[in-house]
């Protein structure tokens, strides 16, 4: 994992100017995932890297073939998903919707929803949440990302799995919930 570079320009009150970072394509915070996903996360911006006005983390997604993300819904937080590489379906309310490149999800507070690849590639994606916290709960499930070492996956989730979820991005998890068919 190669830490976020401190911002070159500190933010300018006096101007009303915010930071600014750029990051290269290692940089960031990047984690393995447990199953069911598998895969792995690559945390782009969060509050810890700079001061933002209104908390948010934005960051891409990799999930193999046979990988999900299970049914879940966040009682606080407005999520945004651009579908960047391969193809799989998305389950909102239980609404099916096909992914493909190009295709742009938003994700309301509390609205149920589980991504799928059940094609041959990798899918991968752009997230972006408001306000933040999924990054934190991406980092407490994983494993971090380290350049020359082997990939861990497929490892379980933590038995804590559930206080993580509690305190970060998630509702409780639905009696019914979905799984991919």
């Amino acid at each position: 994992m190669i830490p976020p570079k401190k911002p070159e320009w500190a933010a300018d009150p006096e101007n009303n100017l915010g930071q600014v970072l750029v990051l290269g394509p290692q940089e960031g915070k990047n984690f393995y995932q447990p199953v069911p996903a598998n895969g792995n996360i690559s945390v782009r911006i969060a509050p810890e890297f700079v001061d933002i006005q209104s908390p948010f983390s934005i960051g891409t997604q990799t999930l193999p073939p046979g990988g999900y993300v299970r049914e879940h819904s966040h009682p606080e937080h407005d999520e945004a998903l651009h579908f960047i590489r391969g193809t799989g379906k998305a389950v909102v309310d239980g609404v099916e919707y096909t992914i493909e490149p190009g295709v742009t999800i938003f994700v309301g507070r509390n609205r149920r929803h589980m991504f799928i690849n059940n094609s041959d590639a990798e899918l991968h994606w752009l997230w972006f949440i408001q306000p933040n916290g999924l990054e934190v709960f991406f980092e407490e499930v994983g494993r971090p990302v380290i350049p020359g070492e082997p990939d861990p996956t497929p490892f379980p989730r933590p038995d804590n799995v559930l206080e993580i979820e509690r305190r970060t991005a998630f509702a409780p998890q639905p009696t019914d919930q979905r799984r991919p068919e």
